[in-house]
């Protein structure tokens, strides 16, 4: 999917968005609800293991709640077409949490995370060693219910997407501290290490829904680009978000020394004397300069045309559920487009 050009878009202030679409997602969550709880079922059925650590580990971050969107675009998907299947869906959306959460653990272990979704990391608790290797379990796991399920295109798209977002991870770590990082290559480390796999669960809900092809490449599109508009939504919300909203501390992409589209907006448009206080603070890993860097990219409206990129890129989701019958499987569909811009008030 070609990645939208954002540069031009009309400037949105965060403070004007509204917040219905938060509404719709709980209506999503009911209407889903029976669904869900065989995922979750199933999931902790399959962590499951011998060994004690793993429990503990696996236990600890699925324990921790989370909105479980990659599942749940599975089963919406999977709901759009002829064929659904409760114990296909439910096996797919399980693979796909699985996927999500081994990348989880690893991301911070790299990352050096002590809090997530406002819990202590695994990593935190037992250590970088144990995360890495549980994640790995994870993802093992998922590759083992997946050969189960003996179909080839969905070994495929799991295949493919997991060795993408591994690339994404080592592209992502290669731009550490890196202020030059280009708006170009941003979108090619999110596509991967984020957007890829919501596009594959969309993907894997067509399949089992029994979807014509066009269909299940229009669910391609729409999970790559609502991927990309939640994206953009966490890194706006890493700089005017409530800490205790998002589970984690103010800045941190910043003291990770990761380069996100604010930071890059604002070195495009600020004065000499702010682009030397963003570049600096980027290539130090500050999180003493956050009140500066805020200022900055408030200062040079990156904020604002954040948030209208990533409302493109769910405009562009939207535009792609045509290609599914009317439902309300896909109303629910486009009203997740909605909430991923709306977490931002």
């Amino acid at each position: 999917m070609a990645i939208l050009r954002c540069m031009n878009a009309p400037a949105v202030t965060p403070e004007l968005e509204t917040a219905p679409p938060l509404n719709r997602f709980a209506a999503i969550q009911t209407l889903m609800a029976a669904d869900m709880a065989r995922v979750d079922a199933l999931i902790r059925a399959e962590l499951r293991s011998d060994v004690v650590l793993i429990n503990q580990i696996g236990e600890h971050i699925i324990g921790a709640g989370g909105k479980r969107l990659r599942p749940l675009l599975v089963l919406l998907s999977a709901r759009t077409g002829p064929d659904y299947s409760e114990s296909r869906s439910a096996c797919l959306a399980a693979i796909v949490e699985f996927i999500h959460t081994a990348t989880l653990l690893h991301d911070d272990v790299v990352d050096e995370s002590g809090l997530r979704r406002g819990r202590q990391t695994a990593n935190a608790l037992w250590g970088n060693a144990a995360s890495v290797l549980v994640g790995d379990f994870l993802y093992s796991r998922s590759f083992q219910m997946m050969v189960g399920l003996e179909q080839m295109a969905v070994m495929s798209v799991l295949a493919d997407t997991t060795n993408a977002i591994a690339e994404g991870e080592v592209l992502q770590l290669l731009h550490i501290g890196d202020p030059d990082l280009s708006e170009s290559r941003y979108f090619d480390v999110i596509r991967r290490k984020t957007a890829i796999l919501f596009a594959a669960a969309c993907r894997l809900g067509g399949i089992a829904a029994g979807l014509p092809q066009a269909a299940q490449d229009a669910m391609h599109r729409y999970g790559m680009a609502l991927g990309i508009a939640f994206q953009i939504a966490d890194d706006v919300l890493d700089y005017v978000g409530d800490s205790a909203r998002i589970g984690k501390h103010l800045g941190d992409d910043l003291a990770e020394g990761k380069v996100t589209l604010p930071l890059i907006i604002a070195q495009r448009r600020g004065t000499p004397e702010q682009v030397e206080l963003l570049r600096a603070a980027i290539r130090n890993g500050d999180r003493e300069a956050l009140p500066g860097v805020i200022a900055a990219i408030r200062e040079t409206d990156a904020l604002d045309e954040s948030l209208a990129c990533a409302r493109e890129h769910a405009q562009a989701a939207r535009d792609e559920l045509s290609a599914l019958p009317a439902s309300r499987y896909r109303d629910a569909l486009a009203d997740l487009a909605d909430y991923s811009i709306s977490r931002i008030s």
